[in-house]
């Protein structure tokens, strides 16, 4: 076994850059998370029921 199989993991991994682009991303994931919500929470339920889901699917 060498040395870099039996060392702990790197805490972070990458440049700062790459660790900045993870947090933009997840930025975007979320941003767009909330604006689907927003939408669906303006739709009534049987609008709901059309697309194939309920209040309850996406408002957890």
């Amino acid at each position: 076994m060498g040395y870099d199989e039996n060392r702990a993991a790197k805490p972070f991994s990458g440049t700062p850059y790459h660790i900045v682009i993870k947090l933009w991303r997840s930025y975007k994931r979320w941003q767009l998370r909330r604006e689907t919500r927003v939408i669906l929470s303006k739709l009534s339920d049987s609008q709901l029921k059309d697309i194939g889901i309920g209040r309850n699917d996406w408002n957890a």
